[in-house]
């Protein structure tokens, strides 16, 4: 089945005993054992395993093309889940500009766990082999990166990885799996922020990993994810379902409009540069090109001026909403540095956008006002 059908119709069969075309949702936090006693595969605690969170784990799995999925309660979890699966002492390779909140967390939880990080600027294979060390264990890709748009090339890296003997995991989250398969490039494993696009709408808490084979690593953190806890509700996992079903359909309009968006920024006076692979100008587009189907609905942009002056652009906004989070149909911005702690190397001058599925003319005519 193609994409927009996998999307649909993937995972509908799992705990659903019913005729319903929709699975319902299933709150219960037990399940009764059979007479016989309980087998392996049997659901038995909410906590371990959940009708809904299999149906959600099934779709993101058949769309990211991997052979296992593990759903989490946010982007944050899945991430953390999966450096608690490395042991203490073993070193990762991160992006310099990585998701501020992974890099908050990596420092503030998983350094105390002894996990040793290098971040870096991943846009050069020859910088990211010069810091592999005898305990690196992980390469962590992040492209196009947040907030500055870097690319990263990941076949490049993912053959760099097997000669070193490395794991190497993709966040997903901006391109999403219309987009990008990081997996079909060779990546163990995908990271994803279901928050964002896979939810759409801005009332969905979540995260997930997806492997493309299961190995002990996997077992690792399917463990992490069963007995640590950090799961979505049966609730969560069903509105994800449910707006996974939309997704190819959004994404076009999210790429088509960001598009549409990033030729305007990049011809106006006010703007000094823009951050958006699909711009021939991009440092990266090339090898965005040859690994990516689209080239999504995220926008960075330095105005020509300081921190106070992109403060005072996005407060001017009437129809974009001033928010952090990014993937909704509605359109958000915002100061990114304000969002940022410290290591962050974002740019006092630069305002992050993420294009929603509004008129694009009714975008335009916002931007154009708040930039005027």
């Amino acid at each position: 089945m193609r994409f927009e059908t996998r999307a649909i119709h993937s995972g509908l069969k799992i705990g659903n005993p019913s005729k319903s075309i929709i699975p319902p949702i299933s709150p219960s936090t037990i399940f009764e054992i059979d007479a016989g006693g309980r087998n392996k595969e049997d659901l038995h605690y909410t906590r371990l395993t959940n009708p809904n969170r299999l149906q959600f784990e099934e779709v993101i799995a058949s769309l990211e093309e991997g052979e296992a999925a593990a759903a989490f309660s946010s982007g944050i979890a899945a991430a953390t889940a999966l450096l608690q699966s490395l042991d203490p002492g073993d070193h990762i390779i991160v992006p310099e500009d990585i998701y501020a909140g992974n890099r908050m967390m990596m420092k503030g939880i998983m350094s105390r766990w002894g996990i040793d990080m290098s971040f870096i600027n991943m846009t050069s294979l020859d910088v990211i082999e010069a810091h592999i060390k005898p305990k690196t264990k992980l390469i962590w890709i992040e492209t196009p990166s947040n907030p500055l748009m870097r690319i990263t090339d990941i076949p490049g890296v993912v053959q760099l990885a097997r000669e070193n003997g490395l794991r190497t995991v993709a966040d997903n989250t901006w391109p999403t799996p219309v987009n990008q398969l990081p997996l079909k490039h060779g990546a163990d494993l995908v990271l994803h922020s279901t928050s964002k696009y896979f939810g759409g709408h801005s009332d969905i808490l979540g995260g997930a990993l997806v492997t493309a084979k299961k190995d002990e690593l996997w077992d690792r953190i399917t463990t992490v994810q069963k007995m640590g806890g950090a799961v979505p509700s049966p609730q969560d996992c069903w509105m994800l379902s449910r707006s996974t079903r939309t997704l190819a359909y959004r994404m076009k309009g999210h790429n088509e409009h960001a598009a549409i968006i990033a030729d305007f920024l990049n011809s106006h006076p006010k703007v000094a540069d823009v951050f958006y692979p699909g711009l021939d100008s991009h440092p990266g587009h090339e090898i965005a090109k040859n690994q990516m189907k689209g080239f999504g609905g995220m926008i960075s942009f330095l105005i020509d001026g300081d921190r106070q002056q992109a403060i005072n652009i996005v407060g001017r906004s009437r129809l974009i909403t001033r928010a952090t989070s990014l993937g909704g149909v509605e359109s958000t911005w915002e100061h990114r540095r304000s969002s940022e702690s410290e290591g962050s190397v974002t740019p006092d001058n630069l305002i992050r956008i993420s294009i929603g599925l509004e008129h694009p003319d009714d975008i335009l005519e916002d931007l154009q006002q708040a930039l005027d």
